[in-house]
């Protein structure tokens, strides 16, 4: 009788929590902020984020160059004068390189998770060949509300006269959304507004653990506090028919037809009937991805890991290692594999009882996936 526990010639499996998959170190931040987004161009230039959460940042956008962080595209344009310049970067939490080999930076307009003001939160692109802006779309504050968190952003170039933008609100504050951009127009509006599949979860509901330990925000001598953040990562298929998305504090993920999306003439309870819940992925992801294969991609920051969904619905741990310690965002890339930052989130002071225990260095990853970039142009 064949023992399911048992491999060929009767060895046993191994189950313990060993490393799965290959990670290969492409950059370590041994000082400095830590960073969240990536993106990879298509002719491999590589981009990197730091919000302003705290740490001092010299630049909140910058390009990887012989192993050094150089702000980008220039240092003019890191030094916002205020929360709501138009004309700098104020906090960017997200870089994203579209379809058409441009650099977009999106930009929270919120330092340490601030009231938001008109100028702050904006979509702007950059572009490779000149390295120069070439186009700022400043949101209306019925769009950015005052407690928006502008979190990622996806694009598909195919639609309309120059293409949509999809971007994900997580406040911890407010309400909860998807917001398309008619990149045409610049015009913008919220979809799926304090929807339940955009927020995060009551304790009552999951308890997310990370390093083993609870994942709440603790002050020191006070009561620990639910962690509130909603919508956060976003993917789109690779045929562009459905955007997916998942609240940080959530085991669950979701996708919504785009073109309901896009439709303004339907309401809201129109575009909601259009979202399939596509149930647990395996843990709480902070960022998501798709590839050419029609197939997705959730980290996990509750088992340090990466998963991949098949088109079948079949998920597959692709890497697990204790390096991924808060595995935040992906970028695949032209050259076949999918970059990943690892930044150590859930050891930022806010949620060790007042004490930072992030250590260096924060790590950009990559591994191969043998697949390519959705590329909706």
């Amino acid at each position: 009788m064949t023992n399911p526990f048992l491999g060929r010639d009767d060895q046993a499996i191994d189950v313990s929590d060993t490393p799965r998959g290959e990670l290969e170190v492409v950059h370590t931040f041994t000082d400095g902020p830590m960073p969240t987004g990536v993106s990879v161009s298509h002719t491999g230039r590589i981009f990197v984020n730091f919000p302003k959460w705290g740490d001092e940042v010299p630049a909140t956008v910058v390009e990887l160059v012989d192993g050094a962080v150089k702000p980008y595209p220039s240092a003019e344009a890191n030094q916002a004068k205020s929360k709501a310049d138009p004309d700098a970067f104020v906090s960017v939490q997200s870089i994203v390189v579209d379809p058409a080999d441009r650099l977009w930076v999106l930009d929270t307009g919120s330092p340490l998770f601030e009231e938001t003001q008109r100028g702050g939160p904006k979509l702007v692109c950059i572009d490779l060949t000149t390295d120069e802006i070439t186009r700022t779309i400043l949101f209306e504050p019925d769009v950015a509300l005052p407690t928006t968190y502008l979190n990622d952003v996806r694009f598909d170039l195919r639609q309309g006269e120059a293409g949509f933008a999809y971007i994900t609100d997580s406040s911890d504050q407010g309400p909860n959304g998807i917001i398309v951009v008619d990149l045409a127009s610049g015009a913008a509006w919220r979809r799926l507004h304090d929807h339940p599949t955009t927020k995060a979860l009551p304790p009552g509901e999951m308890v997310p653990v990370a390093e083993g330990r609870v994942f709440a925000e603790r002050s020191a001598g006070e009561a620990p506090q639910p962690v509130k953040m909603g919508a956060d990562g976003i993917a789109i298929s690779h045929d562009g028919e459905r955007l997916w998305y998942c609240p940080l504090i959530s085991r669950r993920w979701y996708s919504v037809d785009t073109a309901a999306l896009r439709d303004r003439a339907l309401s809201d309870e129109d575009v909601a009937a259009t979202v399939v819940d596509h149930g647990d992925k395996g843990g709480g992801a902070d960022g998501l991805e798709s590839d050419d294969q029609g197939r997705l991609y959730a980290t996990n920051w509750e088992h340090n890991a990466v998963l991949r969904r098949l088109p079948d619905g079949e998920m597959r741990t692709l890497v697990h290692d204790e390096r991924l310690l808060w595995p935040d965002t992906m970028s695949v890339a032209r050259d076949g594999h999918l970059y990943i930052t690892a930044n150590q989130l859930h050891r930022q002071a806010k949620y060790q009882d007042g004490q930072d225990l992030r250590v260096y260095p924060y790590h950009l990853f990559r591994f191969a996936i043998d697949a390519g970039p959705v590329l909706l142009r």
